[in-house]
Order: structure tokens, then sequence, then C-alpha cells
């Protein structure tokens, strides 16, 4: 499968680099990383980064998250106007598969309506009803009103082994390459998104961290806000940081074979936009 590395968002958030890894001295910057998969029969996305109608009309994304992520909501940057830059019809995306929905994330769903859109079932019941007040505050109904042809999947039915992982395929006649692999702790039905190239596999790993450091082994330091951040919006901080580190262990023992990226990173996105490559000419 051809994997598209688009950047869905900036955002800038107070504080420099210091405090969030990437930026300048006193605005920070993150990216949303999202995947543009050329499959057999069609396209798939993964994640959507925000969508043109957040973009007409911020408010869709309250004032909480606005004032605090500080994004630049540009046309160009959406899914939809990346996909027809690449020359491809926006009907030709099939499936959407999310590792979860916050907004960021999920925006840009209503500019697919024809897609099947693919997400954990904890996740949805999460966002759909919400069961605390975190998490009514942090999903968007507004982004779904159109209601989407949701496609449902169970973490409990994950049972494949993938590197030490529980995984299940989304698409296993299309697109068997393509696996969800549940890492719940930031919001409840959190995953990951594998995909198998001709380089190996590339693991979406969503907000299961925030910064290329957190599993990074030969890194010394890790961003402050974004740490206390991470802290703060998971649902699950024991599970978040049991995943984060099952992730840094993959990375360190697996690095020939698996590709991990995580959506905010800019560092992460920076050498697949570029064609830059690492030891072994694969990019990251």
């Amino acid at each position: 499968m051809t994997i598209h590395h688009l950047d869905c968002a900036t955002m800038c958030p107070v504080g420099g680099r210091f405090l969030l890894g990437a930026g300048g001295p006193l605005v920070g910057h993150l990216s949303a990383h999202c995947l543009l998969v050329e499959g057999a029969e069609g396209l798939i996305l993964v994640d959507t980064g925000f969508g043109t109608a957040d973009v007409a009309d911020p408010r869709r994304l309250g004032r909480a998250f606005l004032g605090t992520v500080r994004p630049r909501l540009e046309p160009a940057r959406t899914a939809l106007h990346q996909v027809r830059a690449l020359g491809h019809d926006p009907r030709d995306v099939r499936h959407i598969v999310l590792t979860h929905l916050d907004p960021d994330h999920a925006g840009g769903i209503g500019d697919f309506p024809h897609a099947e859109v693919h997400v954990l079932a904890d996740e949805l019941r999460a966002a759909t009803a919400p069961p605390t007040r975190g998490e009514r505050d942090r999903y968007r109904p507004v982004q779904w009103a159109h209601g989407p042809r949701w496609a449902e999947h169970r973490a409990d039915a994950a049972t494949e082994d993938w590197y030490g992982f529980r995984a299940l395929p989304v698409l296993p006649r299309e697109a068997p390459g393509l696996l969800l692999v549940p890492l719940a702790g930031h919001t409840r039905g959190h995953c990951g998104v594998a995909v198998r190239d001709t380089d190996g596999w590339l693991l979406h790993c969503g907000d299961a961290y925030f910064s290329r450091t957190d599993t990074d082994p030969a890194s010394p330091r890790r961003p402050p806000a974004l740490t206390a951040f991470q802290r703060m919006m998971a649902v699950d901080n024991r599970a978040r940081l049991h995943n984060r580190e099952r992730l840094r262990e993959l990375r360190r023992t697996r690095p020939d074979e698996v590709r991990l990226i995580c959506a905010h990173d800019p560092a992460d996105l920076t050498p697949f936009r570029a064609g830059q490559t690492r030891p072994g000419g694969r990019p990251g």
C-alpha cells in the first residue's frame, strides 16, 4: 500500500520549544499527522485533523479548546483539500480509521460523508454518551452530527498477536495489512493504527504519546508542558503510562521492523514530508 503523510493542522499553544519540544521561544508548534493510504479498492484515511466546517466556524471546537490549543485553521490544511491536491476524488475515500474522537483527530469526517468510519466501540460510546464531565467537555458532537456510517470494533476482539500487542484487522479482505492496536489511556477507546508497506510496519500511535522523546530511549528529557498536558487529559493515566512504556520497548527492540509516529510531534512528520531517510533507507 502507498502511504501519504499529511499535516492536517497547525496548533500553536503558548509555551516555547523548551516546554513543548517544537516551535519558537514563546509559542509552540504541534502538528496533526494523518495518513492517506492508497488501497487496492480505494483510499483510506487514518485520522482527519480539523474539517472544513471547523475552519468556517471555529466555535464548533469550543472556547476552551481554542484557547488552549490555539489552532491555525486554514482550508489548505484540511484532509479534503490535501486529498484533492494529490489528484484524488474525495468520494474515493472509502474508509476513515480513527485513533480516537478528539476534535483534532475526527474533525474532518464530515468532509467524507460516503466513507465508513472505523473506531473502537468504547471510544464511540464515550463520545456519544460521555460518562464524565471531562469527557462531555472534550468531545464535539457537532463533528458527527451528519450521521456517519460508523463501523464499531471491539477491543476485546483484538486477539491477533502483533509484536506483543493485541490487534485486530480493520478490513481483512480489502487491506489485510491494516490493524487496530488498542492503546487505552488517553481516552477510553484510544488505539493505534498499524499499516504494512514495502518497508515493514508503520504504527500511528495517535495520542498514546505527544513527543518523540517519550519513546526515545536515548532522549535525556521530555517537554515538561506536554508531559503535564498528557497527564491532565488522560482518562486512565496508569493505562496511558503502561502503554507508553510498551511502545518505548517496541521502539528499542524492533527499530528495523516497526516505525512509530505520534500525531503531534513535527519531528515525526518532517522526515516523511521531506523524503528524508534513516539508515536502512526508510523515512523517520
